[in-house]
């Protein structure tokens, strides 16, 4: 058995919580290493829709054990709802299946309330942010003033920690027009919630170095996508953390030896959610068809996703940052019914030329138009496909067409939103 990393091949919304659901089967132990509450992870079991925030999407298979990493950035508040929709469903009984990072660490509403002031005040150079307040709590934290989990259950040591940095938080908010939050009522909640959240608080390195030890096998979860990395995304339109699949030993607290493999999920197409560049993105009625058909819009914030063709040269890159060794194309059901497919192989730019390789300077990017490759499409209906030999041959030619142009190998493909509805090549856990 091995260790894998799950990560966003895209901008995000890749449909990386279905495959992790899915792979967690082979897993003993899974860990969300980056990220908070912006990332909206959505499952199908049963045909019971469960969108997770924070909370590992392998808590839906009993038995499997879930970490929260420190380098999370976690909304406690977020969180014991989330943990109570679970517990309402039968899931969670034994608090010893979920372990939150001491060390993580906590997002408070003064840290959303600056969040959202400055979307406010930003022009046409706006972000787009979910206003959860993830990155000013990683500003806290880079700066050293951050508040993380273990505090929470040191009460007196907490409100003095909370006076110090409230007072300076809330001149940002009074600055950027919006409302002061109160010391005695966020100390009051956050004590609250680290009293009832202290049975899954602990050392997470520690516990998951054991595990590992063991054995055991271990499905790293990460959150966004690769081109929203704060490194090597579409900067500035980015998250405010390092999402590719380097971070995961970094905030689960492993060596990066624990990491065996790399899986990276794109969709069939191409979406994304907030500003930001996206070459291959369509204006017209196949951009719409594809935003309702593939119900494309936000898990957190509901808002309608941007929708265009697959991009190769975003995959290719994709690979390249993360060292992928397998592909999950999800959702290839959506393409079902176009008569002719397209996938960007270039970007022409400005002075004529042609790049085959995704751009790192922005301003490059901003000016690309995608160059596509045509394929045939197909009308047979994939959705209770099981076997990848069964899928019409132009769904199999297109699958095979992306493998070629990114190099990376589709180990798996996903036909509909359902955990059974995924046609699985290979499993990532075993070598050969």
């Amino acid at each position: 058995m091995s260790n894998v990393v799950i990560v966003g091949a895209q901008w995000g919304d890749e449909g990386k919580g279905k495959i992790v659901d899915l792979f967690t089967s082979w897993a003993d132990v899974v860990v969300r290493y980056q990220g908070g509450a912006n990332a909206g992870h959505t499952l199908v079991v049963g045909g019971v829709k469960t969108v997770l925030h924070l909370v590992p999407s392998g808590v839906l298979h009993a038995g499997k054990r879930c970490f929260i990493g420190n380098g999370v950035v976690v909304d406690p508040e977020a969180l014991d709802d989330e943990i109570d929709l679970l517990k309402s469903r039968g899931l969670l009984s034994d608090p010893t299946q979920l372990v939150v990072s001491e060390n993580a660490h906590v997002i408070f509403p003064y840290h959303k309330r600056i969040d959202v002031g400055r979307e406010q005040k930003t022009g046409r150079t706006k972000i787009g942010t979910t206003g959860r307040g993830i990155g000013p709590c990683y500003e806290d934290k880079v700066a050293r003033r951050g508040i993380r989990m273990r505090d929470l259950l040191k009460q007196h040591a907490l409100r003095d920690r909370l006076a110090e940095r409230i007072e300076e938080a809330n001149a940002q908010i009074r600055a950027l027009g919006g409302e002061p939050v109160e010391l005695e009522k966020v100390h009051a909640s956050a004590a609250a919630l680290g009293e009832k959240l202290a049975p899954y608080i602990g050392d997470a390195s520690e516990k998951l170095a054991h595990e590992v030890e063991r054995g055991k096998a271990v499905l790293f979860e990460g959150a966004q996508g690769t081109l929203l990395d704060v490194d090597h995304g579409t900067y500035p339109f980015v998250t405010s953390s390092n999402t590719v699949a380097g971070n995961a030993a970094v905030g689960a607290g492993l060596g990066p030896t624990a990491i065996n493999s790399v899986i990276g999920i794109s969709k069939a197409y191409t979406t994304r959610v907030g500003n930001g560049p996206l070459p291959t993105e369509l204006h017209d009625e196949v951009g719409d068809r594809l935003r309702t058909v593939g119900v494309e819009y936000g898990a957190t914030t509901g808002r309608p996703r941007r929708c265009g063709w697959l991009d190769a040269l975003v995959l290719r890159y994709a690979a390249r940052v993360n060292g992928l060794s397998g592909l999950a194309l999800t959702k290839l059901d959506v393409l079902t019914g176009f008569e002719k497919l397209q996938i960007a192989v270039g970007y022409r730019l400005d002075d004529g030329k042609v790049v085959q390789e995704f751009p790192s300077d922005p301003e490059l990017l901003e000016q690309a138009q995608p160059v596509y490759e045509e394929l045939p499409g197909w009308k047979e209906p994939i959705a209770d496909v099981r076997e990848y030999k069964e899928l019409p041959e132009n769904a199999r030619r297109y699958v095979e067409r992306v493998e070629d142009l990114v190099g990376v190998e589709a180990i798996a493909v996903s036909v509909g939103a359902e955990r059974a509805q995924t046609i699985v090549r290979k499993n990532p856990f075993r070598h050969g």
